[in-house]
Order: C-alpha cells, then structure tokens, then sequence
C-alpha cells in the first residue's frame, strides 16, 4: 500500500482546469476576430439566400427590365461577373484565415480533453488499487474472523437485500 498515492496527494497533483475557450478568445487580436466573425457568417444559409436572391434580382433585372433602364447586358454580365469575383477574391483568403483560427481552437479543445482524460484514467487506477487492497484487508479480517470467504459473502449479500 505504500507505493499507492493517497487522496491527498492525488488532489495536490491535480492541476486546476482551465478554460481553452476563453483562453483562446483572450489571445485574438482584433483582425482574427474579424476573420471568425466573417468566417462565421459567410458559412451560412443566411449569407447563402443574400447572394442567391442579390443574384436572381440582378439576372432577372437585367432580362425582364425595359432596355433603357438595364444597366448590364444580358448574356455577357461583365459588371455581376466583376463584383461577384471580387467579393470572392476579397473572401477566400479571409475565409482560410478562420478556418486556420478555428483549426488552432479545435487542437487547443483536443489537447485539454487528452489532459482530462489521463489525469482521470491515473485517478481511477489510484482508485481501483486503493478498492483492491481494501478487499484483500476486508477478506484477511473475514479469514481472522473464522469465516469462510464464501460464508462472509452470503451474509453481506442478506444484509444488502434486507436493505
């Protein structure tokens, strides 16, 4: 028993968790902020339905609208084609920069999960070694006691369904 730690030590090992989410918030700057922020919102339905209403409203202006009031041709759509790769030239680069953000913040949350996980997995090893040595103390008083194993288990399995 006395390579075993005790509960005290175990405690005392036992670093305090730390919160990576607001550890890795506290770290952004302002334009890695902007980046998630963008990231975020460019990566949805929402962002989806504004480009591809923006897109029906310009095509269909531009077919159905009387000739004097069209303002880019039909079929060859230089200025939607223009705009349209600009908006994408502006956020391609921004949009890798989030997911670069958001792949550091998934390592960051990966890592403290390992740590959780090995310090529990040494803390239920300490715990079933303290439940093995309490057993075999518990079956040398049953041996001292004149009982037999087997005589000890069926009087604690009467005491617990009288329970």
């Amino acid at each position: 028993m006395q390579n075993l730690p005790k509960i005290a030590e175990l405690l005392r090992r036992r670093k305090p968790l730390k919160n990576v989410n607001q550890e890795h918030q506290e770290t952004l700057s302002p334009l890695e902020r902007l980046a998630l922020w963008i990231t975020d919102h460019v990566g949805s339905m929402g962002f989806f339905l504004i480009v591809f209403t923006w897109t029906v409203l310009w095509l269909s202006w531009n077919f159905l609208a009387p000739p004097h009031l069209k303002f880019d041709p039909p079929m060859a759509f230089v200025f939607w084609l223009f705009l349209s790769n600009m908006i994408q030239l502006f956020l391609m680069p921004l949009i890798m920069v989030g997911q670069n953000l958001q792949s550091r913040h998934a390592e960051l949350r990966a890592e403290h999960d390992y740590q959780v996980n090995l310090r529990a997995e040494q803390e239920i090893e300490a715990l079933l070694k303290h439940i093995e040595y309490q057993n075999r103390l518990l079956l040398a008083l049953v041996i001292k006691s004149g009982l037999t194993a087997e005589e000890a288990l069926r009087l604690a399995e009467g005491h617990q369904n009288s329970l």
